[in-house]
């Protein structure tokens, strides 16, 4: 989750920026008209580590079904320690989105599970853009890291509240709907990406692009496209939803 409103400075690597700058010496050029090559990345790596995750249990219990007790997921990245901190909680852990940097990035990552007419589903939200214009002028960009990113996401949450699911092994095939907000139309949208199970091991490797344009034009393939409508709750009082207001 690393600086999703980096600028575009010249440096041979910045390793806790979204991007890790690289030279391309081209036939026939000097040193000096070496381009530099963006690698698009969201929390550095883009593979889990199980050793840069700190999770922290807020008000939750591993043994209750998240259909019975609101269950949040929190995730935040630290550019200090490159480290990510994962809060299971009943609400959004406020806390760890406080400050004038983390609002300025806008890149956590929180979830929640729902149960809608009986089925159990995650829902996940991203911020792509909206705030101030900073967002507004890398949201192609934003957007499609996330979307190449939300793997590495999904495993934290996994790993993190893996008891959870070793109780409940049966959320593991629940649908993970991806909410990505935008003050642009074409990014405001919300996107299936299929089985939690199956969400969290799609492949999430490292691309390389010339410019930011390039990773515009071309589509990330992650989404399941499981061409599923959006579960709607009950409009009155029920027990087959749950909870009956939204956590986030």
């Amino acid at each position: 989750m690393s600086t999703l409103t980096t600028s575009f400075l010249p440096s041979l690597e910045k390793e806790n920026s979204l991007f890790v700058y690289t030279t391309r010496r081209r036939r026939g050029h000097s040193k000096k008209s070496q381009s530099i090559i963006p690698v698009a990345r969201l929390f550095g790596p883009s593979i889990f580590e199980a050793s840069k995750l700190k999770v922290l249990f807020l008000g939750v219990d591993e043994k209750k079904h998240p259909a019975r007790l609101p269950r949040t997921y929190t995730l935040t990245h630290s550019d200090i320690t490159c480290k990510l901190t994962l809060a299971v909680s009943q609400t959004i852990n406020n806390s760890q989105l406080e400050g004038w940097y983390n609002r300025l990035q806008r890149d956590e990552v929180v979830a929640e599970w729902k149960k809608v007419k009986g089925k159990m589903s995650l829902h996940v939200h991203c911020h792509i853009s909206g705030d101030h214009f900073l967002l507004d002028f890398v949201a192609r960009l934003r957007y499609y890291i996330f979307c190449k990113e939300l793997p590495v996401v999904l495993k934290a949450f996994v790993h993190g509240d893996g008891n959870l699911l070793k109780n409940y092994p049966e959320l593991e095939e629940a649908l993970v709907w991806v909410y990505f907000h935008s003050n642009i139309q074409e990014f405001n949208k919300v996107d299936c990406w299929g089985p939690l199970k199956e969400a969290s091991s799609l492949s999430s490797t490292t691309t390389t692009y010339s410019s930011s344009s390039e990773l515009g034009e071309t589509q990330m393939d992650n989404t399941s496209n499981c061409n599923l409508d959006l579960p709607q709750p009950c409009q009155g009082s029920c027990t087959c939803c749950f909870p009956s207001s939204r956590k986030i």
